[in-house]
């Protein structure tokens, strides 16, 4: 039987790994445990869990310079948009955060503004996400199959 009480542990436990893992561009890695139902309200658009511990995060938080360009350069921004460092733009908060400026990485990306465009919580949501080709899914297609099974096991609970 499927439930939700492991969910914290799992957050809890793979909070540094998933944000190491997405920084490091191996996104791949992320699977998310089949004995859980996903909560689209929980997930980010994409269906990654953002970690309470990140160091985008932080620098945004802390307004620090000097750890937003440490966190633009792991994070390979300059790379995946073409973007120079500004101080101002490098911000996350977090990409469901409407409080808050959404900066650079979040103001690109073209899955979060699609899941706000069809006024999804999550893509596990979306029935197009087995044949999505948003720039998230091609960078990282081992997260995107991660997520689809997401997506199998969210429909399975409703069903």
């Amino acid at each position: 039987m499927k439930t939700q009480s492991n969910r914290r542990s799992f957050i809890r436990n793979s909070a540094l790994t998933g944000c190491t893992l997405l920084v490091a561009g191996k996104l791949s890695a992320f699977t998310f445990p089949e004995d859980e139902i996903p909560n689209p309200k929980e997930l980010n658009y994409c269906g990654y869990k953002c970690p309470k511990v990140c160091q985008f995060l932080e620098a945004s938080v802390k307004n620090d310079t000097e750890l937003k360009k440490k966190a633009y350069e792991t994070w390979k921004i300059k790379e995946h948009y073409n973007i120079d460092f500004d101080a101002k733009t490098s911000v996350c908060f977090g990409c469901k955060n409407n409080d808050k400026p959404a900066g650079v990485v979040l103001s690109n990306c073209t899955v979060r503004s699609c899941a706000i465009d069809k006024n999804i919580n999550s893509c596990i949501q979306c029935k197009n996400l087995k044949t999505c080709d948003k720039d998230l899914w091609t960078r990282f297609p081992d997260f995107h199959q991660s997520v689809i099974k997401m997506q199998t096991v969210y429909f399975e609970a409703k069903s």
